[in-house]
């Protein structure tokens, strides 16, 4: 099924084709259609550039670091020492010295689970990136489409104002001639100085949304493409499936989707981690003692004593932590109160990513629709009124008041199709987006 857009210039041939084309919008397609920038191009410049989508990107960063931090096994320990002995003649006998080496041995898998948990976090570092790259184009395609939008609108309302002056100078001579009254002239005037202010309010939204657009490139516009200039004739998206293929599609590839599984995923880990902290671990030390020769000898008050001989001791000890600190289970139903949590989050995320692509198809279809009656109907039949009245006020047949009234409703006629059709390019992406595809317009 395909659901095209009304472009600009299939517009003004349509008018052509009913004969109307001495209408700005005929003269205007007979013109080739101006090369700018495509909403492809601009888009990629803002994945490119956006400083907070790298903002985002470094979480990634961190979170794989994290990966080799928690691969650390534990620091083994170096203890040094030295004892020298007073006998009672004060002479000191050579110093006793003691070496030990120690360590703590981790176990219950503490070091496997730490790694599981620091792996699982980068996967949910990965998908909240890509949730935030999603909304990124969902931003950037809204301020597109407002910005051709706005630039349309004000291009319509200087068409207007150009052709109340054209009646402003007509009614001019017809008044010297004396075909009309000098309230009517006034009145003419009055109108068209009146719409200048729209004009001026319009030109202000168009350089205002196009402003917008330099916003996620963290720089200007004109210094990344020479031009900010918008292609705002949007292709056709074509989806050739049904509704429910579409929400399976959504199920496994939507970014908060894959944020709710790997959240549960991350919490599983992290509960599996908790469980592992609660065993003790033990410290394993192995020890050696110098002692160096000594010779006999008489001490002071002619007291003898012993030598000693050159010796070495070597020592093994096993310590183990009494764990009365963890017979408190709280870290753990804790732990489990998350994982339960992500559960219901993840069901969560899957009943709206299913009910948004269902809204977002009803939306498209009557978006599509909605351009489709403009196209065929409305602004056909709008511009026929004002060029009969336009015809009729020449001939003195329709009062200004008339003339006045139809180009109000035929501008009001084109206001509302551009509006439809933006309405049309924000359902389309929302579709695109609902379904886990790269918006294209």
């Amino acid at each position: 099924m395909q659901f095209p857009f009304l472009s600009l210039k299939r517009l003004a041939l349509l008018l052509a084709t009913l004969g109307l084309g001495g209408t700005a919008l005929a003269q205007a397609a007979a013109q080739p259609a101006a090369a700018g920038l495509r909403f492809s191009d601009y888009l990629s410049a803002v994945e490119q550039h956006s400083l907070d989508l790298q903002s985002q990107q470094q979480n990634v960063v961190s979170a794989r670091a994290g990966v080799g931090i928690a691969g650390i096994r534990p620091d083994p320990q170096l203890s040094l020492g030295a004892a020298r002995e007073q006998v009672n003649s004060g002479l000191p006998r050579p110093q006793n010295r003691t070496y030990e080496l120690s360590m703590e041995l981790e176990t219950g898998g503490k070091r496997s689970a730490r790694i599981r948990a620091a792996r699982s976090q980068v996967r949910l570092a990965e998908a909240e990136v890509e949730g935030f790259r999603t909304q990124l184009f969902s931003d950037a395609a809204q301020d597109f489409t407002q910005a051709c939008r706005d630039r349309q609108a004000l291009e319509r309302k200087e068409q207007t104002l150009n052709a109340l002056s054209d009646v402003v100078k007509a009614n001019e001579v017809r008044r010297k001639a004396g075909d009309v009254g000098t309230v009517e002239w006034r009145q003419s005037r009055v109108e068209r100085d009146q719409f200048q202010a729209d004009v001026t309010q319009a030109r202000a939204d168009a350089q205002t949304s196009r402003l917008a657009l330099s916003v996620p490139l963290g720089r200007k516009i004109l210094e990344i493409f020479g031009t900010d200039e918008l292609q705002c004739d949007f292709q056709p998206f074509a989806n050739d499936k049904s509704i429910d293929v579409l929400v399976t599609q959504a199920l496994h590839v939507r970014s908060d989707v894959r944020v709710a599984q790997a959240t549960l995923d991350n919490a599983r880990d992290n509960a599996g981690l908790a469980q592992a902290n609660r065993w003790v671990n033990p410290t394993l030390a192995v020890g050696l003692t110098a002692i160096p020769a000594t010779s006999a000898g008489v001490d002071a008050k002619g007291n003898v004593f012993d030598a000693n001989n050159r010796s070495r001791m070597l020592s093994v000890s096993v310590s183990v932590p009494i764990p009365f600190s963890r017979l408190n289970r709280g870290e753990v139903l804790q732990a489990e109160a998350i994982v339960t949590q992500a559960m219901l989050g993840l069901q969560q995320s899957q009943h709206k990513a299913e009910a948004d692509v269902r809204s977002a198809y009803f939306r498209f279809a009557a978006a599509q629709e909605n351009v489709e009656r403009y196209r065929s109907n409305v602004l056909a039949d709008a511009q026929r009124v004002l060029e009969s009245i336009r015809l009729s006020y020449r001939h003195g047949q329709a009062s200004l008041l008339e003339l006045l009234s139809a180009q109000r409703s035929a501008d009001d006629a084109y206001l509302g199709y551009l509006q439809a059709n933006a309405d049309l390019a924000k359902a389309t992406v929302d579709l695109q987006l609902s379904i886990g595809q790269r918006p294209a317009l």
